[in-house]
């Protein structure tokens, strides 16, 4: 669970740096935080991953 609290911090930080770079027309803020946001949404889809694959084995009597 922990994994996914940071991913999303790491998200919403960086949607901050970028909006902070909007408002102050700060270019490699806004370039920055956009890239948190990328770098933490493809974690976030890792997690998904996970989860489908770990419920499915859960679901196939696979608990252990």
């Amino acid at each position: 669970m922990t994994d996914k609290i940071r991913h999303k911090v790491e998200e919403v930080t960086g949607l901050a740096k970028e909006k902070t770079g909007d408002a102050t027309d700060n270019e490699r803020l806004q370039a920055e935080g956009a890239t948190e946001q990328t770098e933490a949404n493809v974690k976030q889809a890792g997690d998904h991953v996970a989860d489908a694959a770990r419920d499915a084995r859960d679901a196939l009597g696979g608990r252990h």
